[in-house]
């Protein structure tokens, strides 16, 4: 249910002069931010979407990359310490090159994360019959992320992946709690299930699926586990600034939250209240 309260707190507060950034393609990692503000609300949190851009799904990788270091160079000039790529595809197709190869030059003291590796350091634990279904965005299927970082964590886990490809678009055109989802969320669970029967749990690997999730759920046969990633990638972060010290302390905490995208403002605002659960203010931005 929707609060009534509007958040429109702004970047440029002096008080929020190093928040965490939270970067998505779109709305989905508001999902992801919906969880970090719950289980660490101390901390100021600046969101960027770069609608109009999206989908990167399924962009290639190097434009992925492009897309996401523009955005990464503008949280950091934003005054970000540490950004969160809540987003897969951005995390599959991105995050190990701007770590290895742009960080060390541009802000060696600054930290970028992903959602994948937090994801896979736990999945495994959800499956008893060592099988897990990755249901992704074509872009993280085709890079074999999870598969790569599944099998470092749990090599005896089997993972059989399937692209969704019309799950997000039914999503933000507001039809995911309608009839006419069920064919493709049928279409891709079939699909998943008809590499193995032996599946017990299945991961939405994107930040948009949790709005499926309950009719996802209704599709799914008894035993099956349905994984979603806010609260993983809530807890790993919790974790990680209590091992990184000198990370935490560069972080700003007034309990703060502002929200861009490159994309209309006012758009922005009318969907975003699906993916955070309460209505926000918007502003726009150029990554430029």
């Amino acid at each position: 249910m929707l609060c009534n309260e509007v958040l429109s707190f702004t970047a440029e507060t002096n008080s929020m002069s190093a928040p965490i950034g939270i970067f998505d393609s779109g709305y989905g990692g508001l999902t992801i931010l919906k969880e970090l503000k719950k289980q660490l609300p101390d901390y100021d949190y600046i969101y960027l979407g770069d609608n109009a851009r999206a989908p990167y799904g399924t962009r290639s990788f190097e434009t992925v990359y492009q897309y996401t270091l523009e955005s990464v160079k503008w949280f950091f000039d934003q005054g970000c310490s540490l950004v969160i790529l809540a987003c897969n595809t951005a995390s599959a197709k991105a995050l190990r090159n701007i770590q290895q190869l742009d960080l060390p030059h541009i802000a060696p003291e600054k930290r970028v994360l992903g959602v994948i590796r937090p994801t896979s350091e736990v999945l495994g634990t959800y499956s008893k019959t060592h099988s897990v279904g990755i249901m992704a965005t074509m872009g993280t299927v085709v890079s074999d992320s999870y598969p790569i970082e599944l099998a470092k964590f749990f090599p005896t886990t089997n993972v059989y992946q399937q692209a969704c490809p019309m799950w997000v678009p039914l999503i933000e055109n507001g039809e995911y709690d309608k009839p006419g989802a069920d064919y493709f969320i049928k279409e891709y669970l079939d699909a998943l299930f008809s590499q193995s029967k032996d599946i017990d749990t299945i991961l939405l690997a994107c930040t948009h699926y949790p709005l499926l999730a309950a009719k996802i759920a209704s599709f799914l046969p008894t035993g099956i586990t349905l994984v979603t990633q806010g609260d993983i990638v809530a807890k790993s972060l919790a974790e990680y600034l209590q091992n990184h010290p000198e990370i935490d302390q560069k972080c700003s905490k007034n309990g703060q939250l502002a929200f861009y995208t490159t994309d209309n403002a006012q758009s922005f605002e009318k969907q975003a209240s699906l993916f955070f659960g309460q209505k926000i203010e918007a502003k726009h931005t150029d990554l430029a």
